[in-house]
């Protein structure tokens, strides 16, 4: 199997659970006895347990090889969810999203660090795409469960099985990670780190500028996208008072948005420069969360919902590729882990 396939099927795979706990919740929170804002109590623990793990991962790859870490990172990730499916109270859930937030910290900064040496414009975005693509069937995998009358457990058996698929294909493909040649990313950091030590110093000043104006970037887009993709789903049905299948049908449509966005755009950046594309996208983002917050009917606010995740697609991995390319690998795991800051991982 292509690493590059199987990076997007990794991408797939982690989106799964994400996406999930916003539809499940209201069920989940019933049936533990907690009232919906209880949702928030998850969020510190797993971002801790993200952030952990992301900074970790530096330190981890000096002493095992990168399919090692996404094998192991991935079968943590199956007890995880095997955790929220055999939960008997809310405090079961939080050592759950713990061990959630280890083990998808490690191997979404594992394929981040891998995938922006090795990967161009194009490969990389369809790689988040892939993101995208598992987030669309989370909340309809959840949505279709709850509406034939099945326990919200069954969604996360499902999600462990496919997990366990995915770590079996890391075990065999695991030796094979160290043989791909470099992509456009790696040789734009070797040219760099050739030239002269006046000409690398000059560019210092710039460099400290670029790492803490990304690192805030990165740290505000995660939260909006994380925060549209977890809270939409109790907004619109509670907010606008639409019905848990059409608000479960709107989550899924926010993410298939950036799916699409991040299959189309990807070439398109390619084509007209990275930052052309990220323009209209930080314009797109403000115009798609007024929609859906300005009072109004509830159709402006699914149109909103679905406008911030077409707008929202490239920023992530095109800023990761940009920032590699500008300052080396060494920084990317400390920004991916203050990506997931906010909220939730992300790719």
């Amino acid at each position: 199997m292509s690493l590059v396939v199987l990076a997007c099927l990794a991408y797939v795979s982690m989106a799964l659970p994400d996406s999930v706990l916003g539809i499940a919740w209201p069920s989940m929170s019933a049936d533990f006895h907690q009232p919906l804002a209880a949702l928030g109590l998850l969020l510190p623990f797993g971002t801790a347990a993200a952030v952990l793990s992301s900074t970790m991962t530096g330190r981890l790859l000096t002493c095992m090889h990168i399919g090692r870490l996404l094998s192991a990172g991935t079968i943590l990730s199956v007890v995880a969810l095997l955790g929220y499916g055999l939960a008997p109270s809310l405090w079961a859930v939080v050592a759950a999203t713990v061990v959630l937030g280890l083990a998808s910290g490690a191997v979404d900064s594992g394929l981040n660090a891998y995938a922006a040496r090795r990967f161009g414009a194009r490969h990389i975005t369809w790689m988040h795409a892939c993101y995208g693509l598992g987030a669309t069937m989370g909340p309809a995998t959840v949505t279709v469960i709850l509406s034939s009358g099945m326990q919200w457990r069954w969604a996360y058996a499902i999600i462990a099985a496919a997990q366990t698929m995915l770590a079996c294909a890391f075990l065999r493909t695991g030796r094979h990670w160290a043989a791909r040649p470099d992509g456009p990313a790696a040789t734009a950091v070797r040219t760099h780190a050739a030239a002269p030590a006046s000409s690398r110093s000059r560019t210092a000043g710039s460099r400290r500028y670029v790492i803490a104006l990304s690192t805030a970037v990165f740290a505000v887009h995660i939260g909006i996208e994380s925060g549209t993709g977890l809270w939409a789903y109790v907004f619109l049905t509670t907010g606008h008072g639409l019905s848990p299948e059409t608000a479960g049908l709107a989550v899924s449509g926010f993410w298939a948005a950036m799916f699409i966005g991040r299959l189309v755009l990807g070439p398109v950046a390619e084509r007209i420069g990275a930052a052309r594309v990220l323009s209209c996208a930080v314009t797109g983002i403000a115009g798609g969360a007024a929609m859906t917050t300005l009072p109004g009917p509830a159709v402006l606010a699914l149109a909103g919902t679905l406008l911030l995740g077409l707008a929202a697609a490239p920023v992530f991995p095109l800023l990761t590729l940009a920032l590699v390319m500008a300052t080396g690998y060494g920084l990317l795991v400390r920004l991916t882990a203050s990506a997931h800051a906010p909220i939730t991982p992300e790719p």
